[in-house]
């Protein structure tokens, strides 16, 4: 998907119901993005598979992606916050376990490409704008909290130093 360095424009040149509905996600999505993004770049691409965002917050990157606006389609956040591998990983992996259980809401972290995630996915069945807001929101703020602690503990292996 190729991601322009500003927000498009128009959206939809014809409107059907679907069309509303998706827009109305949009909208909502870029109304959160536009309050939490630090220096108010933000890049989103469009395509025949959806939409996807990117943003900075704080010391992360954020990426968001609506894939649709059927049942089935989904809203899923994500932010990466630490390379792997990591020192100590099996440690990383239990406080990475135990913070899901306490600390990340609706969000989790996992593993994507070689990095520990944040992230947050949920089906566009109805979805509400406050949904929407909360996935962005808790992911951005979770990532921005824990990426420099872990980074700290963590950090790069020695696999990774040559």
């Amino acid at each position: 998907m190729t991601i322009p360095e500003t927000l498009s424009e128009p959206i939809l040149s014809t409107t059907t119901t679907e069309d509303i509905e998706t827009l109305d996600h949009v909208q909502e999505i870029e109304a959160v993005i536009g309050s939490l993004a630090v220096d108010q770049k933000v890049m989103v691409g469009h395509s025949d598979e959806g939409y996807l965002w990117k943003f900075k917050y704080g010391s992360v990157e954020v990426f968001v992606q609506l894939t649709g606006i059927n049942d089935e389609d989904t809203l899923t956040v994500w932010s990466f916050v630490l390379p792997l591998p990591a020192k100590n990983e099996a440690q990383l992996f239990r406080k990475l376990l135990e913070m899901n259980w306490l600390t990340t809401f609706e969000a989790r972290f996992g593993i994507v490409d070689d990095h520990v995630v944040i992230l947050s996915t949920r089906t566009v069945a109805e979805l509400s704008p406050g949904e929407i807001s909360r996935a962005i929101t808790i992911v951005a703020t979770l990532a921005d909290e824990n990426d420099e602690a872990l980074r700290a503990e963590f950090g790069e292996s020695k696999l990774n130093n040559g």
